[in-house]
Formats: C-alpha cells, sequence, structure tokens
C-alpha cells in the first residue's frame, strides 16, 4: 500500500516529467513543416539550403510574407500554396504537388472526417509559417 506522501511525489515527478517531455515536442505544424517544407526553405524558413542552389527557381525567405503583405500574414494565400489551389500546376512550378500527402482517404474517417484531417494538417503547417515571421 503505497502512501499519501508517496502518491503526491510521484504525481508531481510525473507532471515534471511530462511538462519537458511536452516542453521540447513539436507541434504538429512544425512537424509537417520539418517532412514538407524545410528541405527547400529551410529549417529556420530563410531559404538557405544547399538543395535550394539545385531548384530551377529559389524558394522564397517565408520569414518575410508578412513583412511583404503590409505587415499581415497573408493567411489564405499560403494555405492555397500549401493545399495547391493557387496557380494551375499541370505542367510543373517551383511547389511540388504533394499529392497524397494533404489528400485523405474515406477509409480513414469518413468523408468528412477525411476532409476535416487534411484541412487541419495543411492550417498547422500555415499557423507554423506564420509563427516564424521575424
Amino acid at each position: 500500500m503505497t502512501t499519501p506522501v508517496l502518491k503526491r511525489t510521484a504525481a508531481a515527478f510525473a507532471l515534471v516529467v511530462l511538462g519537458t517531455i511536452g516542453a521540447h515536442a513539436q507541434s504538429v505544424g512544425e512537424q509537417e513543416y520539418m517532412r514538407s517544407c524545410a528541405t527547400c526553405h529551410g529549417v529556420d524558413g530563410h531559404s538557405n539550403t544547399q538543395f535550394s542552389d539545385l531548384l530551377t527557381m529559389a524558394p522564397p525567405d517565408l520569414t518575410v510574407l508578412a513583412e511583404n503583405n503590409n505587415g499581415e500574414f497573408p493567411m489564405l494565400e499560403v494555405i492555397h500554396m500549401i493545399d495547391g489551389r493557387s496557380g494551375l500546376r499541370g505542367h510543373g512550378s517551383e511547389m511540388p504537388i504533394w499529392g497524397d500527402r494533404y489528400q485523405a482517404s474515406a477509409d480513414m474517417a469518413g468523408t468528412y472526417g477525411a476532409e476535416l484531417i487534411v484541412r487541419g494538417r495543411v492550417l498547422e503547417l500555415a499557423e507554423y509559417i506564420a509563427s516564424l515571421q521575424q
């Protein structure tokens, strides 16, 4: 049988450990960014990667999107760029067409649930990019 003091100590320890883990964990948006964007746009969003030299068009610095838009982050434009709705890209573009990355099948969570998963993933990524603004 455990004593109340031992229970409180164990609970306090668990909170400290979980708090430390949470503080170092990446957000969903940051995970998306690191998985899908950092190769070209850089870990810090400044697009200063070795890989960007191999591209036909230099990727934009994502940290100045708000600055270049009169101080307001262009959320809708960023979302449309991520999900492929901005521009006709049938013959290629500076941005990759993500295909399955930003699509979900109805088998995953039903027709409406699948759409919510994808929209959530895109919104988390756009929010993370917004957090990179200088």
